[in-house]
């Protein structure tokens, strides 16, 4: 059945949504995963603030920013609405330090041609190599000196005018609606601090995904391994037979994880070892590895392959050790969404109204929809129409930033029913 909400005009929701789309990538908002306080970076206090201004200037009179920089707001349901299960749409308003996130300067593209775009650097945005990029008539792409922010801001101006639009239009009945903006999602902390006693929610929806029509229901499991290497040092021009060099060592392990199982190599649901960051001197080195896995046992095969590449090390730098710390990041949600059926089937329904084709696919990472349905709130992932994420490429297409926005709209009324 087709919605009301397909008829909303594209071009008023595209004027909520673009300003605030390109007002919220000017934030520096990047996040630091090597700071344990939460946030981990200034700037996301900014941007936080903001939207609880803006929250409170659209009228909704429940809005909180915690001492740990989440902003959660409620709009309240509508007459005889108000025993209808609660709802949630969640974005994070950190961006990924794997490339710079400051001084951002956003290029909006009207009347798009199809044509290469060059950026800063030599850079180019070629539809040539992205099919996807042909098709758009406009679009919003970084000048390749820094990321653009799409992720997630893109998910965060789409839920902002969403609310504004139904805080303009009473007629739209609906139940209980939350709203969640978290910091750092990127540094793969998984909500610390967040105030789940508070969360009323039924459900939620992270708006953090890519193409329009992608939605997702699982995950990676997703853990991260601290290395130590503990060198044997002696002067070098003595070296001989004494030295365990850690740096050596550390370089020594990171070789070991296999090539044929890195993020470069591997797609679907084929899992990775990635090593993040190495550092250190002759006496002491670290090596960061993130370990990516769907299936749980896999996860288990790879942690331990690490204690025998640790063991390899020390067997080849007598006098070394190499100690490996594992935690956990965050899980796979698939289980607990298939738990609760309803959540992902109304998210399809609204899809099939608003005449959008989706498809399954798994998220090759997370999103704090994964820790939030390991707490016990089911959290699948909708599309926000970003392309190559964490890049200085990273574009975001105008027209399916506007039917997310308008999905959020459906999806609030479908759970008002």
């Amino acid at each position: 059945m087709e919605s009301p909400v397909k008829q909303i005009d594209d071009q008023l929701v595209e004027n909520l949504l673009l300003p605030r789309f390109l007002k919220y990538v000017r934030y520096w908002t990047e996040s630091d995963r090597h700071v344990e306080a939460t946030p981990s970076s200034p700037g996301q206090w900014d941007l936080a603030k903001a939207l609880r201004d803006e929250l409170l200037g659209l009228g909704l009179k429940d809005v909180t920013l915690t001492d740990h920089c989440y902003v959660i707001a409620r709009l309240p349901p509508g007459p005889g609405k108000e025993s209808a299960p609660g709802v949630g749409f969640l974005a994070h308003i950190d961006t990924a330090s794997d490339v710079s996130g400051k001084d951002v300067k956003p290029q909006l593209v009207h009347n798009y041609n199809g044509e290469k775009i060059e950026l800063a650097g030599g850079l180019t945005l070629d539809p040539a190599q992205e099919p996807d990029l042909a098709a758009q008539k406009a679009i919003v792409h970084s000048d390749g000196t820094t990321l653009l922010g799409a992720d997630d801001k893109a998910g965060v101006a789409e839920i902002m005018a969403a609310v504004e639009y139904l805080c303009a239009h009473p007629e739209i009945a609906h139940g209980p609606v939350e709203i969640i903006f978290s910091p750092d999602e990127e540094t793969g902390k998984g909500l610390p601090d967040f105030p789940l006693s508070d969360i009323k929610s039924t459900a939620c929806y992270t708006l953090d995904g890519g193409p329009m029509g992608e939605l997702e229901a699982e995950c990676f499991n997703a853990w991260k391994a601290d290395v130590e290497c503990k060198g044997k040092v002696i002067h070098v021009g003595a070296a001989r037979g004494i030295l365990a060099n850690a740096v050596l060592m550390a370089a020594s392990f990171a070789v070991m994880l296999p090539r044929s199982e890195s993020p470069e190599a591997t797609d679907g649901y084929y899992g990775y070892y990635c090593p993040m960051e190495i550092k250190g001197d002759l006496e002491n080195a670290s090596l960061e590895v993130f370990l990516r896995d769907f299936d749980t046992e896999g996860m288990r095969r790879r942690v331990a392959a690490l204690e025998v590449f640790a063991k390899t090390v020390e067997a080849q730098f007598p006098g070394g050790r190499v100690i490996v710390n594992t935690k956990p990041q965050y899980y796979n949600m698939k289980d607990k969404i298939d738990s609760k059926p309803e959540v992902l089937d109304r998210l399809k329904q609204a899809m099939e109204n608003m005449g959008i084709t989706y498809h399954l696919k798994p998220i090759r990472g997370g999103t704090d929809g994964s820790r939030l349905t390991e707490l016990g709130i089911p959290t699948p992932n909708i599309f926000t129409g970003g392309r190559n994420f964490h890049s200085r490429l990273e574009w975001v297409s105008v027209s399916e930033m506007c039917t997310a926005c308008k999905l959020i709209i459906e999806l609030i009324r479908l759970w008002g029913e």
